[in-house]
């Protein structure tokens, strides 16, 4: 007889695993909101996709019992600046601190210092989940991941060779094309003023948040606890952002409770702000949220990277600061209740990219080879050029070298990985809607 488990008996210890990892990350959050975490988890039941976007701790948990990656790493590519939770939709539409929409990496709440590969690793697997939902066969899937190598190498080639801004352009709207050059437009045609309208309203001459919509008015205690919070981000900003003192007058402040798959049960406030002139239409939105423990920072235990950060919101911004180039100028962050949080806009030109309507396969591999250059540009932004100490190197030429070790051994890693992962995951992903439909998750 086969000492092999039974399928029943795979996916009760499988099961297991997952309720485990799942109370690690999540438990101390989930029993203070039980609430926004049944939101979160009916969101990821929804696919193999939206649960494999809410379960990075899952996902590099199991990249302990992996193989390795090869020649890829070694002390300098092993620890350097990684977004953390690079997915096929992580990325979008932003303006930059120099007034350029750009198109890129976008949501920057699980950075940290860590191998490089576990970034394409994690593009790869959503890659499969994307092509599996639009039926696109094994070997059409591996072709996309190959695609994404391949460009991902070509660009780090490119950079660790010196290439000019010029002839590595990042994505804006006169460069990009495509489905790309469409989400820009769309963030192009978007105002401050149309975000304005849908969150304020104008009462005796001066812009206040409106109720509802999901604002919760604050106590007299807790509005100063957030505006002392607020002075204090105000020195983490860079002095160039401090050109106008009356844009950091502080009109109204309200409270939020994140309730979307990545921000569950984190408390977070809204702070109307004066903006860059008296005129009503130039206020500003930030944001000030708790943020949260990063999943590769469980499995990287080095003092000189856990050591380097003051709190969570400062490793978030410190990380966004190091991938982003010229970032969002209002991006800072505070402590309040002794918890890190991190600040920045509310813009109105945040534009996440959109699959629903890309199902053309050679569309896909464009888009995709597009998104392996710009992870390529995310990688080699965050080095000794950076102004952090953590990576004090050039990580383009670093992992050039590495992959150069290996040239046809790099793009065949991501595609193996990409199947196997791809298919775990889609069976966790029923095994988890088991769980939590029939009760089984500890806390809900």
């Amino acid at each position: 007889m086969s000492s092999q488990p039974s399928v029943p008996d795979r996916a009760q210890r499988r099961g297991e695993e997952i309720r485990a990892v799942l109370d690690t990350a999540f438990g101390q959050l989930l029993a203070a909101d039980p609430a926004a975490f049944r939101v979160k988890f009916r969101k990821m039941a929804a696919s193999a996709f939206a649960f494999y976007r809410g379960s990075a701790c899952l996902f590099y948990k199991d990249l302990e019992t992996a193989g390795p990656d090869g020649a890829y790493l070694d002390d300098r590519t092993s620890r350097v600046w990684i977004h953390g939770d690079l997915h096929a939709e992580n990325f979008g539409t932003y303006m930059d601190a120099q007034g350029r929409l750009i198109f890129n990496v976008n949501d920057f709440d699980e950075a940290y210092v860590g191998p490089f590969t576990w970034d394409l690793k994690r593009f790869a697997a959503s890659v499969a989940l994307i092509g599996y939902t639009k039926a696109l066969s094994d070997e059409m899937i591996s072709g996309l991941v190959r695609s994404y190598a391949a460009a991902y190498r070509e660009r780090i080639r490119a950079l660790a060779g010196g290439a000019k801004d010029d002839e590595v352009p990042p994505f804006t709207l006169d460069t990009a094309a495509g489905p790309l050059l469409g989400a820009l437009r769309r963030a192009r045609s978007r105002t401050r003023f149309g975000l304005l309208d849908s969150m304020t309203e104008v009462r005796d001459w001066e812009r206040r948040f409106a109720p509802g919509g999901g604002a919760i008015a604050l106590d007299a205690e807790v509005r100063e606890k957030v505006l002392a919070a607020f002075r204090g981000y105000l020195s983490t900003l860079p002095e160039a952002s401090l050109s106008r003192p009356d844009s950091y007058r502080v009109k109204d402040v309200v409270g939020r409770r994140g309730i979307g798959i990545g921000s569950a049960g984190l408390p977070s406030f809204n702070v109307l702000l004066e903006g860059s002139s008296d005129a009503l239409e130039n206020d500003v939105v930030i944001y000030m949220k708790q943020a949260q423990v990063p999943a590769v920072s469980r499995h990287i235990t080095e003092e000189r990277v856990t050591g380097y950060f003051q709190h969570e919101g400062h490793r978030t911004v410190i990380s966004q600061r190091a991938l982003q180039a010229h970032a969002d100028q209002w991006l800072g962050w505070t402590e309040l209740d002794g918890a890190g949080q991190l600040v920045a806009e509310v813009s109105p030109y945040a534009v996440d990219f959109d699959w629903s309507d890309i199902d053309d396969p050679a569309e896909i591999g464009d888009v995709v080879a597009d998104l392996g250059r710009a992870t390529a540009t995310m990688h080699a932004a965050a080095d000794d050029e950076s102004g952090h100490s953590l990576v004090p190197f050039s990580t383009e030429s670093a992992i050039d070298a590495a992959i150069a070790a290996d040239e046809d051994g790099f793009p065949d890693l991501l595609v193996d990985f990409a199947h196997s992962y791809g298919a775990r995951a889609r069976t966790d992903h029923q095994i988890f809607v088991d769980l939590f439909r029939n009760g089984r998750i500890s806390g809900l």
